[in-house]
Formats: C-alpha cells, sequence, structure tokens
C-alpha cells in the first residue's frame, strides 16, 4: 500500500510538471464482470465464466479519451497529449478481432485529435504495420517488434518530437540508463563498486549540469 500510494503521488507531481504525456492505447477488447457489470483491469485469476468479453465501440472509446484529457488539463492546462496505438498484436482474441479492435482505436483517436488544444498522433502502428511489413522485424514470437523495429520507429519519433540540438543529452541520458540496466556478474566485487560510484558521478554531473532536481 505503501508502495502504491508513493506511485501516485509521484505519478501526480510529474503529471503537474510535464511537458508532454504519451497515452499509448493497445486494445478495445475489455472483460466485463458479470456479478457487478463493471469493466475490470484483468480477471485476477478468476474463471472465464465470470467474464463476458466485449469489445468497445468507437463512441465509448471516444468518451474515455476526452475525460482522460479533461482530466489532465484540468492538473497542467498547458501539457500536450499525444496518442499512439501499440504496434504488438493482440492475437489471443483473434485476427480480425485484433483488426477491428486497432481500427476502434485509430477512428477514435482522430476523432479527438486537435492541434488548438495540443492534442496529437503519433503512428507508430501504421510505421509497424505498413513501413516495416517484414517478419524480420519482429521478434521469435512473431508479435512483438525487435530491436531494429523498435530504434527505428524511435528514430521517427525523434525526428518529429525532439529537437535535434538535444541530441549530446539524449546520448548522456542512454549511457545512464544503460548502466543503471547493466547487471553484473558480483554485485560485491570491486570493480562493480567501482563502477557504481562512477555511474553516481555521471548522474549528480548530469543533474548540475541542467539544473535537474529529482
Amino acid at each position: 500500500m505503501d508502495n502504491l500510494n508513493t506511485a501516485i503521488a509521484q505519478t501526480n507531481n510529474q503529471l503537474h510538471n510535464a511537458t508532454h504525456v504519451i497515452i499509448t492505447l493497445g486494445t478495445s477488447w475489455t472483460y466485463r464482470h458479470i456479478e457487478t457489470d463493471e469493466i475490470v483491469g484483468n480477471c485476477h485469476k478468476v474463471p472465464q465464466k465470470k467474464f463476458l468479453h466485449e469489445l468497445l465501440s468507437v463512441e465509448e472509446i471516444v468518451t474515455s479519451l476526452e475525460n482522460i484529457c479533461v482530466l489532465l488539463k484540468d492538473l497542467n492546462p498547458k501539457i500536450t497529449i499525444l496518442f499512439t496505438v501499440s504496434p504488438v498484436r493482440h492475437l489471443k482474441d483473434g485476427f480480425v478481432e485484433n483488426t477491428q479492435s486497432k481500427a476502434h482505436l485509430i477512428s477514435a483517436i482522430h476523432q479527438i485529435i486537435d492541434k488548438k488544444n495540443s492534442l496529437y498522433y503519433f503512428p507508430s502502428y501504421e510505421i509497424m504495420m505498413d513501413d516495416l511489413r517484414d517478419y524480420r522485424f519482429y521478434s521469435n514470437d512473431m508479435v512483438h517488434p525487435n530491436e531494429t523495429a523498435i530504434n527505428y520507429i524511435w528514430e521517427q519519433f525523434q525526428k518529429v518530437w525532439i529537437h535535434e540540438n538535444t541530441n549530446s543529452i539524449q546520448k548522456e541520458v542512454d549511457t545512464i540508463q544503460k548502466g543503471l540496466a547493466h547487471r553484473p556478474f558480483n554485485e560485491n566485487s570491486e570493480q562493480h563498486q567501482l563502477f557504481l560510484k562512477e555511474l553516481q558521478n555521471k548522474i549528480e554531473l548530469f543533474k548540475t549540469n541542467y539544473n535537474i532536481q529529482f
């Protein structure tokens, strides 16, 4: 509970101070709990027979997205909201059902995007489906984009949404992130402790250079 409350507080603070929020939608299919007649996040290993598998209409998705935008703008009137649709196909629902699901999401998003209100769409789904339309851009499961595809989509995103003057900053962030993700063979070794110390120095220097407080 403490972890959840801390995460909520951190998210609230970030939303108040963020310039941009990216919302990625995955599927229009939902599960409705029969006893309560409410849509639930997941079934928590409850028997399938207790749920109805339903496809949200375009109108229902539009209403939901509009509510999200209103709430975000109430917190932060200057925030820019960027919508995307995940290129990961939900094939467990079926090939036809996945296509219908993605179509509902895309249709709904395009009904609400409005540059005047800082509501935009980035076509990561279309880039994967049409620009990278080859299974060599997928992982072994043939569903998730592989590293090559992810990097390609990220490059397209950078060209549109990230100013080229920040390239050097992005490289510094990338170096730090890779360091944080590093998993050593021996956490207690002298070499790893030295690595952690150097990484922390990089983080502190980065925060100082760009006046970052967190």
